[in-house]
């Protein structure tokens, strides 16, 4: 009777599970290996036939210069847009955690770009950006420095970094804020103690806070590293890649391979390189919150 009980309620338990594993294998595991295949042909995206190539079109992207230079790119990017609104977010989040007036407020103000549409970041900086009108470079001339005023998005030496900018204004607001939730949850106590003790502040950021905040930095810089290099609406929507090469990043050249210049067998393989990435950079984090959860 338990074992008949037991199977009946395994069977219940799949049937309510169905459908949601019929959306996850028909709109994400299907996709994938679908994706996956044609990465080893030279399908155009368009025909209904294609050619085998095997590791061809992987082969071509060690000789592909724009390659090299979307991985440099998205390897900066990666660096920059992560370590820079970790610590912004960090700073923040243990100052709002003190005594300051209108916090509420504060969070608002610095957590409203992350939840803004990545379209209308691109507009906004753009806007701020542009050469002849923009907020920038209209405050440069009012400010006498003429000689700083530039195409900031129009140029080889400041497009990358004038995009990355945008970037740390759009991030930092989600580390702040989990490194906020993570901050109250340390025992008081503990800094009570520590000022009896006579530990100065420094030494209690870097002796308590520190390590009561090790779980939120798993989350946070690993979910940061896999976003860092995914991207591609921000790229494509300020710069489209340019000018020339200079922002271009592996999820834009992806792009272009396969919806512009119809190869669509190594846009693909793209694809799958930088999924193959965003996994290894993700297997630190699984394998600390398991052993974590294990413990």
């Amino acid at each position: 009777m338990t074992r008949a009980r037991t199977r009946h309620g395994g069977l219940v338990a799949w049937a309510f599970a169905a459908p949601a594993l019929l959306v996850y294998f028909t709109f994400l595991v299907y996709p994938a290996l679908s994706s996956l295949w044609f990465s080893f042909t030279d399908w155009d995206g368009l025909s209904p036939g294609y050619n085998v190539v095997g590791l061809q079109n992987y082969a071509s992207m060690v000789d592909d210069p724009v390659v090299v230079r979307a991985a440099l790119n998205n390897l900066i990017w990666a660096v920059v847009t992560v370590v820079v609104p970790v610590v912004l977010g960090l700073v923040l989040a243990v100052l709002l955690n003190g005594k300051v007036r209108g916090k509420p407020l504060l969070r608002l103000v610095f957590y409203t770009p992350a939840v803004l549409p990545l379209v209308s970041v691109a507009s906004i900086w753009g806007w701020l950006y542009n050469p002849e009108y923009g907020a920038i470079n209209a405050f440069l001339r009012s400010a006498g420095l003429d000689g700083l005023a530039q195409p900031w998005l129009g140029q080889d030496s400041t497009a990358l970094g004038a995009t990355m900018v945008a970037a740390i204004w759009l991030r930092v607001g989600f580390p702040m804020l989990l490194y906020l939730a993570a901050l109250q949850g340390i025992n008081p106590d503990l800094y009570e103690a520590a000022t009896v003790d006579g530990a100065g502040r420094w030494q209690q950021f870097w002796h308590i806070t520190m390590p009561g905040l090790r779980p939120a930095h798993y989350v946070v810089i690993a979910l940061s590293v896999i976003d860092s290099f995914k991207v591609f609406d921000l790229i494509y929507a300020m710069t489209y890649g340019g000018p020339g090469t200079a922002t271009q990043v592996m999820g834009t050249w992806m792009y272009f391979n396969v919806f512009q210049y119809n190869q669509a067998g190594y846009g693909t393989a793209i694809a799958v390189v930088i999924t193959v990435v965003a996994i290894a950079v993700s297997i630190p984090y699984v394998r600390s919150q398991t052993r974590e959860h294990a413990a």
